[in-house]
């Protein structure tokens, strides 16, 4: 089967040869797999034989002024399209340091929000022209990935705190900023479905938890981000499309809401956050897709994830509607052979 044969029947609830396999590796680990073995100019995910998801991206920003502030040996502080100033170090697989964010009042997003037109030059429309045929000659799973959300604004615009308080004291600049980017989004994902790149999904970012937690309460997601994720689903389902939505964090209390308003499919299910995959396989699993579930942590010790593979993926494969990876990615620690016992531990225990 085609990865996108494949995805498509775990997306509809049905079985397959297997289920999908799809992961994410860091920079580093490519290199340290490279190191051990692995041929360098193949694609990692030939070389294990698992499933290409493939994505397509535009531009939402509100295109503030990118420019290298200062560079030593050991990182680079920069401006990013979203107003924001970070600090890159130069380790490989490193975090970012967020040093300032500028679009954090509404007077600044007002200002902000006027570079947002929806103009054509936001997309890029000579990668589509040159890859999309092999896409699909391929048979991948292709997603758009849509922008907007609480992630959007708290990580790279505005700042938790910024958000957060304006969430309770000033919903409607919150609602108004998140809205916006998903208009800004829909619009150019109008331009791209017209122009015939027909794709299987939509795919967005909006991480709403942390340990054992979501960042703000029920009520706030009921009245704030649920209507806006609702339009979202909305439009991808009007084009006869699934729905799939990464969150990272506890998320168990937004399941239902979430499952209410259509969504098909819910990424990384984080374990080492909370998340139950036992109770969302056998309250929800008819419904939604679960992508995701394998705890990052235990990649590297075989003793634990072999394990945990064979316990949970008879029950998990059950009726289809179930992608295995990672919880977040693969950390440079898997070694080639630590996750070539993964993957051959997968289509045995996930074969139909």
């Amino acid at each position: 089967m085609t990865s996108k044969e494949r995805i498509s029947r775990m997306f509809n609830h049905q079985e397959a040869d297997r289920v999908a396999i799809t992961d994410g590796p860091w920079s580093g680990t490519m290199a340290r797999w490279r190191k051990e073995g692995m041929p360098e100019n193949t694609d990692w995910r030939d070389y294990f034989g698992i499933d290409k998801m493939q994505r397509i991206r535009v531009d939402n920003s509100p295109r503030c002024e990118r420019k290298i502030i200062e560079e030593t040996d050991e990182y680079r502080i920069s401006t990013t399209e979203w107003g924001v100033t970070l600090k890159n170090f130069k380790v490989a697989d490193s975090t970012p340091e967020f040093l300032e964010y500028t679009i954090d009042t509404p007077e600044k997003w007002e200002e902000a929000k006027k570079k947002m037109t929806p103009t054509r030059d936001r997309v890029d429309w000579d990668r589509l022209k040159e890859n999309f045929p092999l896409w699909q000659k391929e048979g991948r799973w292709i997603e758009g990935t849509f922008w907007f959300g609480f992630d959007v604004l708290h990580s790279w615009m505005a700042g938790t705190e910024t958000v957060l308080i304006a969430m309770l004291e000033d919903p409607e600049w919150f609602s108004d900023m998140v809205n916006t980017y998903l208009d800004t989004t829909i619009a150019l994902y109008d331009m791209i479905w017209d122009e015939g790149y027909h794709f299987d999904a939509v795919f967005w970012y909006d991480d709403m938890g942390y340990k054992n937690s979501t960042f703000f309460s029920k009520e706030l997601y009921v009245n704030l981000l649920k209507p806006i994720h609702k339009r979202a689903i909305d439009w991808a389902h009007n084009r006869g499309i699934k729905t799939h939505l990464h969150s990272c964090g506890n998320i168990m209390p937004f399941i239902p809401d979430l499952v209410e308003i259509g969504l098909d499919a819910l990424n990384p299910i984080e374990i080492k956050a909370g998340m139950d995959i036992k109770a969302l396989k056998r309250d929800f699993g008819s419904k939604l897709l679960l992508h995701g579930g394998a705890d990052a942590l235990y990649l590297d010790k075989p003793d634990k994830i072999l394990p945990y593979i064979e316990e949970m993926l008879p029950i998990l494969k059950e009726n289809g509607g179930y992608i295995f990876s990672s919880d977040h990615s693969i950390p440079s620690s898997v070694s080639l052979q630590d996750y070539t016992d993964i993957v051959k531990a997968v289509k045995k225990y996930g074969a139909y």
